[in-house]
């Protein structure tokens, strides 16, 4: 039945189609337990909730579940690898609906530092003397579309060269394990990407190519190739709950940016037109 959304993060209908196949079937208790007592539905809308306003949990209003069911569910699936394998889902949808094919086999890699709330702790935060911040790095990969492949979250501190090994690996790691025919096998990255990394990657037969901005540059000016990576970080931060790192451990921040992702994949897919923002609102006064 349709549904009114209750608040904007909340899955419109068609949204739920696509999200509802994608979720574990509710497990059975082999002496006949009690069924879930609450919809599947009002459980992701939740969540997505904390990803979009940036709430805390015990901030999720009253007409929600209870925040201690919904964040039972967060962290159930989480240990059952479910956003690994929505993203993977979601993101072969929205190429196959752009004409492509459904694995990619070029991508775009890219770093970003966010502050740290003080509910990171020191042993998982470092300082970015580039950016001159303190808090958590994160690295991701996404196909030449910009939509989210792999995502590392790691101190601010770690070099963009030190961090892309450990995102390479992870990166072939999810290959293998989603036994992809197609498995990318060149990468675009900026000037930070440079040096032994080129060299590092040709032991797991990737290409990383550096795309550096034309020089003289001054002011803004989209480069080539690396503006999709650059408009990704760009929808995952428009997450309020993205906006610096809050979480006490890097896995849970990087299970916020799938979710993140999976809302911007969904939505693309049921939107079935180009996004639209509001124009200025001009001041009236009564």
């Amino acid at each position: 039945m349709a549904r009114v959304q209750r608040y904007p993060p909340d899955l419109s209908d068609a949204e739920w189609a696509v999200v509802e196949p994608l979720l574990p079937t509710p497990a059975s208790h082999p002496r006949g337990g009690r069924p879930e007592k609450h919809p599947r539905r009002e459980i992701v809308d939740a969540i997505l909730y904390v990803v979009r306003t940036g709430c805390a949990w015990r901030a999720l209003p009253a007409d929600f579940p209870p925040r201690e069911t919904v964040y039972w569910y967060f962290t159930r699936w989480e240990q059952q690898r479910l956003t690994f394998r929505m993203v993977d889902a979601l993101r072969a949808m929205v190429r196959e609906q752009a004409g492509r094919d459904a694995e990619p086999s070029a991508g775009l890699m890219d770093s970003q530092s966010v502050k740290g709330a003080d509910t990171v702790g020191v042993d998982t935060r470092g300082y970015d003397a580039g950016k001159k911040i303190n808090g958590r790095k994160r690295f991701i990969v996404t196909d030449t579309l910009g939509l989210l492949l792999v995502v590392l979250v790691l101190p601010a501190g770690v070099q963009d060269r030190d961090g892309a090994k450990r995102l390479l690996l992870e990166l072939r790691h999810r290959q293998i394990m989603a036994n992809t025919v197609r498995r990318v096998r060149h990468l675009f990255a900026d000037g930070g990407f440079a040096c032994t990394l080129v060299e590092w990657a040709h032991t797991l037969r990737t290409t990383i190519e550096i795309v550096r901005k034309p020089s003289g540059q001054r002011g803004f000016a989209v480069v080539p190739r690396r503006w999709a990576v650059e408009r990704t970080s760009a929808w995952l931060t428009a997450h309020r709950r993205l906006a610096g790192d809050y979480e006490r451990h890097p896995a849970t921040a990087e299970a916020i940016i799938r979710w993140a992702a999976i809302t911007t994949m969904t939505r693309r897919l049921t939107r079935g037109h180009a996004a639209t923002r509001p124009g200025p609102r001009p001041l009236t006064t009564r």
